[in-house]
């Protein structure tokens, strides 16, 4: 049996190096991969959240080692994390990554990519042009999801938008919208990201005090279950609050604002790969390399988790 190094979560995160190396079966790709992001999701995936074990990660940049589509084979790729059934009628829909049968890179049903080698559905994969860096293609996938409120709300440039968090998919939320929009302002408690948040004057402030209300329409990505209230207080009768957070509400919420306002909410969740890569190719003065805070070797895991979940980290990549 061939074998490869990876980080795995069993109940406790650990770094092997005699882990199965996966097979691309029919209509998959093998990924050799070159680097990995850690995102807020694995960290909650280590305090219980989908219940999953195996490998962790779904953010990486790697190159296509094999296919049965040999054109494939040398591509420098990121991949969309849903691999979908493909038959049920969510699917027939193109509502694929809300596939009931679906399997998740990293996160449900499908090891993930912090290791040598991962496999993904190739309609999965995109092609990365090489004169996006390898910093910058590594962010294809949190990037997309902040890509996905541009799909999901029509914008028209004048809203005034507030984005709660100053956290790395907070900060790629008020990036993406501000390529849209000219009145974004980003609200967190880290001077230090305020201060990598900043990009075509976007806004910044340090906490709630101060910040008036009537905002048109307001992104909730806190990481906690309060982002929620911060958001109805600050949202105009019938603007929207658009939910990127995953984590569940502890208490009481008075949700009463959301019915008395007629606020619309819209939950948000994973984007387009596609639409990733062209905002990337169209801003190329985005500064998404800013979010990299650290970089360690495969084998360096638990000093990179570590890391990841202090407060002043944003990105932190692995190495394979």
């Amino acid at each position: 049996m061939e074998t490869m190094k990876a980080v795995i979560f069993d109940g406790s995160l650990r770094y092997v190096e005699d882990y199965p190396r996966p097979a691309a079966g029919p209509g998959w790709v093998r990924i050799k991969v070159q680097l990995a992001g850690i995102c807020k999701t694995d960290l909650e995936i280590m305090k219980g959240y989908m219940g999953f074990k195996g490998v962790l990660g779904h953010e990486f940049l790697g190159t296509v080692e094999s296919c049965d589509d040999e054109s494939w084979i040398g591509k420098r790729v990121a991949g969309e994390i849903n691999a979908a059934c493909g038959r049920c009628d969510w699917c027939a829909r193109g509502l694929g990554r809300h596939c009931s049968h679906r399997t998740t890179l990293g996160i449900a049903g499908l090891d993930g990519c912090m290791a040598e080698y991962c496999v993904l559905p190739v309609e999965n994969l995109c092609v990365v042009d090489p004169d996006i860096s390898d910093d910058r293609a590594v962010l294809t996938e949190p990037l997309a999801a902040a890509c996905e409120i541009l799909e999901q709300l029509k914008i028209t440039g004048s809203e005034r938008i507030i984005v709660l968090g100053d956290g790395r998919l907070g900060i790629l939320c008020a990036w993406a919208l501000r390529t849209v929009a000219g009145d974004v302002t980003i609200v967190g408690h880290h001077p230090e990201k305020l201060d990598i948040a900043r990009w075509r004057d976007i806004k910044t402030a340090a906490g709630m005090e101060g910040m008036e209300p009537g905002a048109d329409i307001v992104v909730e990505a806190t990481g906690s279950g309060g982002g929620i209230a911060q958001a109805m207080d600050l949202c105009r009768p019938r603007g929207t609050i658009v939910l990127k957070s995953t984590v569940a509400i502890q208490g009481e919420t008075n949700l009463a604002p959301i019915v008395i306002n007629e606020l619309t909410v819209v939950g948000s969740r994973c984007g387009r790969f596609p639409d990733s890569l062209k905002m990337m190719r169209d801003f190329p003065d985005m500064p998404l390399e800013r979010l990299v805070t650290g970089r360690y070797p495969i084998d360096a895991a638990e000093e990179a988790f570590a890391e990841a979940r202090s407060g002043p980290a944003l990105k932190v990549l692995l190495e394979t």
